[in-house]
């Protein structure tokens, strides 16, 4: 399962220069867990973070100037960090599994002369196959819509950390010199006729671009939660749909696809799904007779069922996080924003330690990266797997995890539970 070590976040919003985990160009940091939790108070800029893979999500399926005035963005005027100079970045480092070798993804983001925005500059970079030590080999350089790119598994060109812009007229030059030989088959001059689109999105659809194709894949796969109880309390059509949307509204064809295409299990999760949600002694399916499947929770103490529609939005939300986790093709990426909107505080470190277990399954579990401001989730937690957002007097967000504290560390080693200390103050991003 790809996971991201690490990304870097520059000139969004109140993010005008973080880091979460390891990048490239910051290699003494250690890599995000497979669960990361981001905690801090309202206002700090934990919901910007969650935005930034959203916004990037958003770019790579309808293009930067779609996706800057998407989910009430604003436009680029709102996204760009107040008084920052230069475009706003991103650089996320990942791995497609445990064993690979990690490639680098950076993107830059500025506006025309019209004031429209477009992409800057794209890069892809990767080191060769053993290689352990050294730069990395770009196969993917983009600048202003027009560049090169190297197919294959392998291939590249190193580009000096200096060179802040790829010199196309002088790599034709000696392209043209070298025509006919294994470099020249090797690479290909690329020239988008929109700059607002991602390079990645049009490479990453050619089957000979696969380093390109995995890493379009793979964001075009994460998840964002921006699940609404009411949303998923509504009645959709009838048919079977094989993943959860980001609100929710399709739960009930979800759980239709997973009974026809896994019905020798499928009773058995809803089965062990039931035993994870407080005053649940069962949950079954049943057909309306349009041809909807219809969620029924029986609750203890009552003999008749209820229906989807008649229940809290609390147990809604938690069937519906859980039904994800169930999910026998998971996203490679889950993002979920403040899960504990509507919970009973002690059904959270439950729901934490799902998230975890999940997110610890190498083979079939999801990264999951969420933010909280909620301590009783943190208990679950470990210090490596918490970042503390703060606002520092500039008025951006500065982020630190909270196993970089050795004091932190020591006091929950001796028993003491992460959200506590952070309820009495021990943990400060500063």
């Amino acid at each position: 399962m790809a996971r991201i070590e690490g990304i870097r976040i520059k000139n969004f919003r109140a993010l005008r220069d973080v880091t979460l985990g390891k990048v490239w160009s910051q290699q003494e940091f250690r890599p995000l867990t497979p669960m990361t939790a981001v905690i801090g108070k309202n206002g700090v800029g934990k919901s910007t973070l969650f935005d930034a893979f959203g916004f990037l999500a958003d770019c790579l399926r309808s293009g930067v100037e779609e996706a800057f005035d998407a989910r009430g963005r604003g436009g680029f005027e709102h996204v760009k960090s107040k008084g920052s100079a230069g475009p706003i970045e991103f650089e996320v480092y990942y791995k497609e599994d445990g064993n690979a070798r990690p490639i680098t993804y950076e993107i830059s983001i500025d506006q025309d002369s019209s004031g429209r925005p477009y992409v800057q500059k794209e890069r892809l970079r990767q080191r060769r196959k053993g290689q352990k030590h050294g730069w990395p080999l770009s196969f993917l350089i983009l600048n202003e819509g027009t560049g090169v790119v190297w197919r294959g598994e392998t291939e590249g060109q190193q580009i000096d950390e200096g060179q802040t812009q790829f010199d196309l007229v002088s790599y034709l030059d000696k392209r043209k010199l070298a025509e006919g030989n294994e470099e020249s088959r090797e690479t290909e001059v690329v020239e988008l006729d929109d700059k607002r689109k991602l390079g990645i999105a049009t490479l990453g659809a050619l089957k000979h671009h696969p380093r390109i194709s995995a890493f379009r894949r793979f964001i075009e796969g994460w998840y964002l939660s921006y699940f609404t109880p009411d949303a998923a309390k509504s009645l959709p059509l009838a048919g079977p749909q094989r993943h959860l949307n980001i609100h929710g509204d399709n739960l009930g064809n979800v759980v239709q696809f997973m009974e026809r295409e896994y019905a020798g299990k499928f009773k058995s999760i809803l089965d062990r799904i039931a035993t994870k949600i407080p005053g649940i002694r069962k949950i079954s399916t049943t057909k309306s007779d349009d041809g909807r499947l219809l969620l029924r929770f029986n609750d203890k103490g009552f003999q008749d069922p209820f229906y989807a529609q008649q229940m809290s939005d609390g147990t809604l939300k938690v069937f519906a996080y859980l039904l994800l986790l169930e999910d026998p093709e998971p996203p490679p990426f889950l993002c979920v924003e403040e899960p504990e909107n509507g919970l009973y505080h002690k059904l959270l470190e439950t729901l934490a330690r799902e998230f975890r277990a999940h997110a610890m399954n190498s083979r079939s579990g999801s990264q999951v990266f969420v933010t909280t401001h909620q301590p009783y989730f943190v208990d679950a937690l470990d210090p490596e797997e918490v970042w503390v957002v703060e606002k520092g007097s500039d008025g951006y967000s500065h982020v630190k995890r909270a196993s970089d504290d050795p004091i932190v560390t020591g006091m929950v080693k001796e028993g003491l539970p992460l959200g506590g200390l952070w309820y009495s103050d021990y943990l400060d991003a500063r």
